[in-house]
């Protein structure tokens, strides 16, 4: 295997890991947090309004994590900064 084919094997399965790793966390606290939402509208009904625009807030900011592993791994993909790196010691 040339350099050009482990540095491609490598990004592609590093996006992997990044995606299924980074978006486990966010998809699991998510989850919870939504279930505890629904607890906290189930005991105060009143409260509603305020727990709604608190849970999405807070949905937006953990999705923002997921959104991040994303763009690493789509960096990793179609723009590797190793690949540029590579074909200048190479002199390609």
């Amino acid at each position: 295997m040339d350099s050009m084919t482990i540095i491609a094997v490598a990004s592609i399965v590093t996006a992997g890991l990044t995606l299924g790793i980074g978006v486990l966390g966010p998809s699991l606290g998510e989850g919870r947090a939504v279930a505890k939402a629904l607890t906290s509208l189930a005991q105060q009904p009143d409260s509603a309004q305020a727990i709604t625009r608190t849970l999405f807030v807070g949905l937006a900011m953990i999705e923002s994590t997921a959104i991040y592993c994303f763009v690493v791994a789509m960096i990793l993909i179609f723009a590797n900064p190793f690949w540029n790196h590579f074909l200048a010691a190479s002199g390609g």
